[in-house]
């Protein structure tokens, strides 16, 4: 959703298009399906999203590709005849037209983007019920599940160019007039299930408004007024492929790339695609109420779990930070988990509770470090994004996810946030031991140090937590201070 909307615009919008005041829709025209578009911009998800969340760590620890799915690199082209007939033949309320440039977006997905849509049947696995219970309570159709596909890539922390966020990309003020919360602790934006029950009212709203899902959609994107607009510029026509010209650039392909999504997501397996498995990705969660403080970094401590895994799961909270003291809040996690966090709560309220959840200020970037357990690092000439994150055991997409940052490029003099468990790990003691066994092979092992998860350390020394484990015999992920743990080779 690029497009700005305030409440009011809403309901002047509304009124307008109610009011008869534009002339009456001609028949459907024969363009829909004859449609062309030598300047088509593609949507900034689906253009530019593909390397950032082939490096999702989630992605990366829990799942695999399928072993009964055989993967080929090759696309199999079909005739026109084919797409049109798979199409209508999807289970949808909403109308799935066929044209060029929708046939665009779907070589899109099965030839560049092939990679991405791999994955985006992976993360469906957790985000599709999601959207589907925040649709089924508006009454919406299901099929709607697939935008967020072109929004964001299904990536919780996306902002687009224009300061778009979230899964459903809202914008600031669309967002709060729809009752989300946003502030420098919290932003509800970024929560797959607040922002999923938001997305489904405000869709609702804009098909009432035009009784139609394609301008329902486009309206999505770029914003009624600009929809209205179009609609008078074209004489009255209420149809969004008559209107197909005069709207925005990058939302003339939006209903393509949506009906693209449809295809795409049902139809893979007839493009040698296939989807990433789960492994022990944590599809079965449930929801902890909290009334007190505390951090995230807390919990993963005491509980012995990776905190990626924690801040993939309640991406809303911008600095790790719950403020349960302040209003009732609420934690996702897995189911598993939760049994352990109530018997352990009172441990987890009090670890390291000073330099953690008792801190009541956030420093801005322009800090070196500030006592909200994050860290800065100040860039000097001649680095990197690449030798930045080597020097704090992180990666390049890890450190622009982190700071916001859509390309590589940084200047001398600035500031990057790296997080307290990087800054810390390249000022404190190396740990790792490094031995000569009988074979005459050097062997890497590393000793636990307090406040270390099995999941930071496998992401330090990039390899997965299972290996990890399976190197060292491990049965669970639960590791003690002191432990010498073997480093597999990668």
């Amino acid at each position: 959703m690029k497009g700005k909307t305030t409440l009011a615009a809403i309901t002047m919008a509304t009124a307008i298009f109610s009011a008869g005041t534009l002339k009456a829709a001609e028949p459907l025209e024969a363009a829909r399906d004859t449609l062309t578009d030598n300047s088509m911009v593609m949507i900034e998800s689906v253009e530019n999203e593909a390397d950032t969340i082939l490096s999702n760590w989630f992605l990366q620890e829990y799942t695999d590709m399928d072993s009964l799915c055989i993967s080929q690199s090759h696309n199999i082209e079909y005739p026109d005849s084919v797409y049109i007939e798979r199409l209508s033949t999807l289970p949808t309320v909403i109308d799935m037209p066929y044209n060029q440039v929708v046939k665009e977006y779907i070589t899109l997905y099965t030839e560049r983007r092939r990679k991405l849509v791999e994955s985006l049947l992976g993360f469906g696995l957790y985000y599709f019920p999601i959207f589907e219970q925040a649709l089924e309570k508006e009454g919406l159709p299901l099929e709607l599940k697939y935008l967020p596909v072109i929004e964001s890539a299904l990536r919780p922390d996306a902002v687009s160019r224009a300061g778009a966020t979230g899964l459903w990309q809202f914008m600031l003020a669309t967002s709060k007039i729809l009752g989300l919360e946003v502030n420098s602790l919290i932003d509800e934006r970024r929560s797959p299930i607040a922002s999923s029950e938001a997305a489904a009212k405000y869709l609702k709203q804009l098909y009432n408004m035009y009784n139609d899902w394609h301008l329902a959609i486009a309206a999505y994107n770029c914003g009624p007024g600009n929809i209205n607009k179009a609609i008078h510029r074209s004489g009255g026509k209420k149809d969004y492929w008559s209107i197909y010209h005069l709207l925005p650039r990058e939302t003339r392909g939006y209903v393509p790339a949506f009906i693209a999504a449809n295809y795409i997501m049902n139809y893979y397996d007839k493009h040698n695609i296939c989807p990433v498995q789960k492994t022990d990705i944590p599809l079965i969660t449930d929801t902890i109420e909290m009334n007190e403080r505390v951090h995230l970094q807390q919990i993963a401590a005491v509980l012995n779990t990776p905190i990626e895994m924690l801040r993939e799961l309640n991406p809303q909270y911008r600095y790790d930070i719950v403020p349960g003291d302040i209003k009732p809040c609420h934690i996702i996690m897995p189911l598993n988990m939760t049994y352990a966090f109530i018997d352990s709560k009172d441990t987890i309220l009090n670890y390291q509770a000073e330099q953690y959840a008792r801190q009541k200020t956030v420093q801005p970037s322009s800090y070196e470090s500030s006592a909200n357990g994050y860290k800065y690092h100040k860039i000097r000439p001649g680095e990197t994004l690449g030798s930045i994150a080597l020097r704090y055991h992180t990666t390049v997409s890890a450190l622009k996810r982190m700071n916001g940052l859509r390309s590589s490029t940084i200047r001398a003099g600035k500031y990057l946030k790296v997080g307290i468990k990087y800054a810390s790990s390249s000022q404190t003691e190396d740990k790792t031991i490094t031995k000569t066994d009988a074979n005459g092979e050097t062997v890497k092992y590393y000793k636990v140090a307090s406040g270390d998860t099995l999941g930071g350390i496998a992401m330090r020394y990039g390899i997965k937590t299972e290996n990890l484990k399976r190197a060292n015999n491990l049965s669970s992920s639960l590791i003690k201070v002191g432990q010498v743990l073997k480093i597999p080779v990668t």
